[in-house]
């Protein structure tokens, strides 16, 4: 077990078998007086509270915490990217009309879920930013290099396997541990698939319960200077309040939250805003009138169990989409060889067809961009003059949701191309989110904003290309993409006329 990630698993562990015993000692007192038993994620912070953790050697209190929520930023990453790949996966003309409808919703959900996945990973970034520690941007690759991550990351079709495997992600403790059915079923698919597979919630825990206690982050470690820079809703959570992404006609589901972009200034600011990531993942909170992650997954999970029982075998909700595609070169080759605990159907599949490959690149250009804009606004001060949309903020952010929209148009064309020339092949491609040989941005304002202009300019190479092919389709949209990419670099070119 890693040195650094051990000890808090043990500690998790520990605490749960504690909580275990205290659980059954409480209901048998339950019995007896004929009361009600205390929920188990309850008595676990009970324990927690006398349990407390202690940083490993070698670690201050703020080195270790900024560690911890940089692993949990790129989980955040990784679960985002795994969302959209399963959801984009969804639908096709393998679905009779009569499913289309659900099919669609079960979408919506997931591409709902997502978004907020984005809002919580630029909300961590704010929890670095204002600790002073280095902000990150990056994910796991194919490998399982980290013990906290939930599972292996695999971008695979939406199935019934799948879904356990979000489902237990976002679950809380107890539920995984109940007698309910689902429950059940569901830890004995992840457990067939994943060596020791973990919930986002355990790790959320000891986050919030080092960042709360003064003795461990003191109080000049949280610096409130950082807020001009920092994310804020009114900036990025624009089409994004409750209930304006991730529609659908279930009436339990229609209140879905708002996406968390939450601006810090002070310690209890950054603990509010970490006790509210959890909840819109775990939500193990009885009063909250929002449904989490975890109930709009078991939801979709339990659908498409009954519709996959119609259907006996003989269609599927999801295209046949690649697993793990990648652009068959020798320079983005990931390693072959697959993760612990992952099983032979998680394979790396290649991507030969020529044209398949132009879009899978143009997708990757337009994925490093988006990863560069949101760098970049942490580097610009958002102060009252500086948010319009013609100041350098207010394009990288407006760049930022434009990325999103490139991101998803071009993954809804790759999931109907086939990943080969071989006749007869049945396997479409997929977004290979394919890794950036770096995350940093280069020294100096003037270089940042040539960084953007240079990669702009490596897509346009493409589209050319593209639409030099004569059978090359979805022609508007590229068309319309580069005249929004001129438009671009003309203000870019303005810009890096005075950026020092």
């Amino acid at each position: 077990m890693n040195s650094v990630i051990g000890p808090v698993l043990l500690w998790a562990k520990e605490n749960k078998k504690k909580a275990s015993a205290l659980h059954e000692e409480r209901q048998k007192q339950s019995r007896l007086m004929r009361g009600a038993p205390l929920k188990m994620d309850m008595l676990l912070e009970e324990v927690e509270a006398t349990n407390k953790f202690k940083v490993p050697a070698g670690f201050t209190g703020k080195d270790y915490v900024s560690m911890l929520v940089s692993i949990d930023a790129e989980i955040e990453h990784g679960l985002m990217l795994q969302y959209l790949y399963g959801a984009y996966s969804l639908g096709g003309p393998q679905v009779p009309e009569k499913y289309q409808e659900r099919v669609r919703n079960w979408q919506n959900i997931i591409l709902g879920i997502a978004k907020e996945e984005m809002g919580h990973f630029i909300s961590v970034q704010n929890v670095l930013k204002i600790m002073g520690a280095p902000l990150n941007f990056g994910r796991e690759s194919y490998p399982w290099d980290t013990e906290f991550y939930p599972f292996p990351f695999t971008l695979e079709r939406l199935t019934l396997r799948s879904l356990a495997k979000y489902v237990y992600a976002e679950a809380s403790t107890e539920w995984l541990e109940s007698d309910d059915p689902t429950a059940k079923e569901v830890v004995k698919l992840v457990n067939a698939e994943v060596h020791d597979p973990h919930n986002v919630g355990a790790m959320f825990k000891i986050i919030i319960s080092l960042v709360k206690d003064p003795s461990i982050i003191p109080d000049e470690v949280f610096q409130a200077s950082t807020y001009p820079y920092q994310a804020k809703f009114d900036e990025w959570g624009r089409g994004y309040a409750g209930g304006a992404r991730g529609a659908t006609y279930v009436d339990k589901l229609k209140g879905t939250p708002d996406v968390l972009v939450v601006p810090l200034a002070s310690r209890d600011d950054t603990v509010n805003a970490l006790k509210e990531i959890a909840e819109q993942g775990e939500g193990d909170d009885p009063k909250a009138d929002d449904p989490s992650h975890f109930e709009r997954f078991l939801y979709v999970y339990e659908d498409m169990k009954k519709v996959l029982s119609e259907a006996d075998g003989k269609w599927h909700p999801s295209r046949n989409v690649a697993s793990n595609p990648y652009i068959d070169d020798d320079l983005v080759e990931p390693d072959l060889d697959p993760a612990e605990g992952a099983t032979s159907g998680e394979i790396n599949t290649p991507i030969t067809n020529d044209e398949t490959k132009l879009w899978a690149n143009l997708f990757n250009i337009r994925y490093r961009m988006l990863l560069n804009f949101l760098n970049h606004s942490f580097l610009l001060e958002g102060g009252l003059n500086n948010t319009g949309a013609r100041t350098p903020r207010g394009m990288i952010i407006n760049s930022t949701f434009g990325e999103m929209y490139n991101l998803r148009s071009i993954a809804v064309a790759l999931v109907d191309m086939p990943v080969s020339d071989i006749v007869g092949e049945t396997i479409m491609a997929g977004p290979p989110f394919t890794i950036p040989y770096t995350m940093e941005l280069p020294f100096g304002e003037h270089n940042r904003w040539r960084l953007h202009q240079d990669l702009i300019e490596s897509s346009r190479q493409i589209i050319d290309e593209l639409l030099s092919r004569r059978k090359t389709t979805h022609r508007k949209y590229l068309k319309a993409l580069k005249e929004l990419d001129n438009t671009l670099l003309k203000d870019i070119a303005s810009l890096t006329e005075y950026a020092a």
